[in-house]
């Protein structure tokens, strides 16, 4: 089960203002999450946020939101962003394979995770992309998603399944400017 860049998009679950100074080691998350974005919009894939009752947790933070269209930024009361359905109406929700960064582990990205899996998404959880404000919670959460099905991952797995092979103009420049 690889991941295709033409069958997946990147979820953005819950990284915002006044939620992400809890999380345990947040700014290798955001980083780690910028850094996918980045190469999810070099190889076509769409990103998708969530926003978790955004009048009391405030919006996704800066870095993470800039650049995406507000068609493509769910505000969300469930915890799953799958919770409603208004997820699979927005742009890449319609895709097979979802790629999930975000937090918290154990809540909102645990509870997407499942709720996709049920609906038979293929999901590949970013392992150094979420977080939790405690590590053991993080833990928990992971291991219990591959349990139900996903398949938990690194960013340079999935930046370079999405490129899919060397030597093109692609590679290079995502290369280049991404990988060291």
């Amino acid at each position: 089960m690889r991941i295709k860049a033409t069958e997946s998009t990147l979820l953005v679950v819950d990284i915002q203002e006044r939620l992400f100074p809890a999380i345990l080691d947040g700014a290798a998350m955001a980083e780690h999450t910028a850094w996918l974005q980045q190469v999810a919009r070099q190889v076509g894939v769409p990103v998708l946020l969530t926003e978790q009752y955004s009048k009391g947790l405030g919006l996704t933070v800066a870095p993470l939101r800039e650049g995406v269209d507000e068609a493509a930024i769910l505000e969300k009361l469930h915890f799953s962003a799958a919770g409603d359905g208004e997820l699979f109406k927005r742009p890449g929700g319609e895709r097979r394979q979802f790629v999930i960064c975000g937090c918290e582990t154990h809540v909102c990205v645990l509870q997407t995770v499942l709720d996709l899996l049920a609906r038979d998404h293929e999901v590949f959880v970013v392992e150094e992309a979420v977080g939790s404000r405690r590590a053991s919670d993080k833990a928990l959460a992971l291991a219990r998603m591959r349990q139900a099905g996903a398949v938990i991952v690194s960013r340079e797995m999935v930046a370079f399944e999405w490129m899919e092979r060397a030597g093109t103009e692609l590679f290079k420049r995502i290369s280049r400017e991404f990988i060291r």
